[in-house]
């Protein structure tokens, strides 16, 4: 079992704790293990970036970690509840009142203007209309996208689609957000934008679990973990922009 805490101990509550987290596809000729047994707790005003080679298990913890896919053994505990335990309505429920997520994909509605698709999740959640508006402009503006408003997906670049992308795992009051290469579309003076922008968010008393392939973009973050095979086999402290790489870290992948 490995685990993915101590490093935050000076900072805020818990909000997200993982224990025993494993997932097991079943579904061809022989098992596959996608995650084995990973602990985890994520607490407000800490930011973890997660890196790893192709297939080591990322993509499957953020899935787990946001209630996007149920575990076949462990817990997941988000504000003292635990989405293990809930079925995919319950799960989508809480993750839109509580998780901020950025997709690889993205998962913009391409009907949906780029003001529409971040104002969404508040609108789902009963938030008025014209509030969610409001907000929804406020997290477009973080990303500098606010001029792109009334353009559908399909008028945006990657770039700026990735952008209103992370606009929409921003807005509103949600305290934990997970993304997955939030700034794989972006050249690097944008990708160093956007993590200064959920680095402000977490400072401010947020959470968040990133996935990178980047060392220097890791390096916003308060500690890194590094995957392989879905087992976490080394962790780094970081200290500010840069730091992981002066300290000799730096992974291949």
């Amino acid at each position: 079992m490995s685990e993915l805490g101590g490093a935050a101990a000076s900072r805020g509550p818990v909000v997200l704790s993982a224990r025993g987290l494993t997932r097991v596809h079943t579904g061809g000729p022989v098992p596959v293990t996608a995650l084995g047994g990973v602990d985890l707790d994520l607490r407000l005003g800490e930011l973890v970036a997660v890196m790893g080679p192709s297939g080591s298990g990322k993509s499957t913890l953020l899935h787990l970690l946001g209630g996007l896919d149920a575990p076949t053994s462990g817990s997941v505990m988000l504000a003292g509840d635990d989405l293990a335990a809930m079925d995919r309505a319950g799960r989508a429920r809480v993750r839109r009142r509580r998780v901020g997520y950025v997709f690889q994909d993205l998962n913009l509605m391409p009907l949906l203007t780029a003001l529409e698709n971040v104002a969404l999740p508040l609108e789902l959640d009963g938030v008025p209309p014209k509030t969610a508006r409001r907000e929804a402009v406020e997290a477009l503006a973080q990303l500098d996208v606010a001029n792109l408003a009334s353009r559908f997906p399909g008028q945006l670049s990657g770039g700026q689609q990735q952008r209103v992308a992370i606009a929409r795992s921003l807005v509103g009051p949600r305290r934990v957000v997970l993304a997955d290469e939030p700034t794989g579309a972006l050249d690097s003076v944008m990708g160093e934008e956007v993590m200064r922008v959920l680095r402000g968010r977490v400072d401010a008393g947020a959470a968040a679990v990133v996935v990178t392939h980047d060392a220097r973009l890791a390096a916003w973050a308060d500690r890194t973990i590094f995957l392989v095979d879905g087992t976490v086999v080394d962790e780094a402290i970081a200290m500010g922009p840069g730091a992981l790489l002066a300290e000799g870290g730096g992974r291949p992948w």
